[in-house]
């Protein structure tokens, strides 16, 4: 579907299953670098290194610990992370959520659990056009 352009993306959920099932949807039709981090602390580690070049996050809201919408507050403070576009992940049905999540700059949200087709065309997109 998506051509090579060396994109990388960063999946972080606490859940295994939906960390698993989103890298293989990706990589089953995109080649896309995908990252993995099963907390939002680990993926701020992964951001802070510097070591990799992310094109975009894929984030849960509810995680244990320090939250997808906590992660997207410290994301925003910080210049150059603040331009990675952020896609939340999200179980929550509450609308207070996934409004404050879009006014934090998130560039959308994919519903869990997701439609295979969902989250490709959200990522895909949201990679080729920029922010929506």
């Amino acid at each position: 579907m998506a051509e090579n352009d060396n994109k990388t993306v960063l999946i972080v959920d606490d859940d295994d299953m939906m960390r698993h099932m989103a890298e293989f949807i990706l990589k089953k039709d995109t080649e896309y670098r995908i990252l993995k981090a099963n907390s939002a602390v680990q993926a701020l580690r992964i951001l802070q290194s510097g070591e990799e070049t992310i094109d975009l996050i894929l984030l849960d809201i509810q995680m244990p610990g320090m939250d997808g919408i906590k992660a997207m507050e410290l994301i925003q403070k910080h210049d150059y992370w603040k331009k990675i576009p952020v896609i939340f992940l999200t179980a929550s049905s509450d609308r207070d959520t996934v409004v404050k999540a879009g006014k934090l700059g998130a560039a959308g949200y994919v519903k869990k659990p997701f439609e295979p087709k969902d989250l490709l065309q959200r990522v895909v997109v949201t990679l080729e056009l920029g922010k929506l």
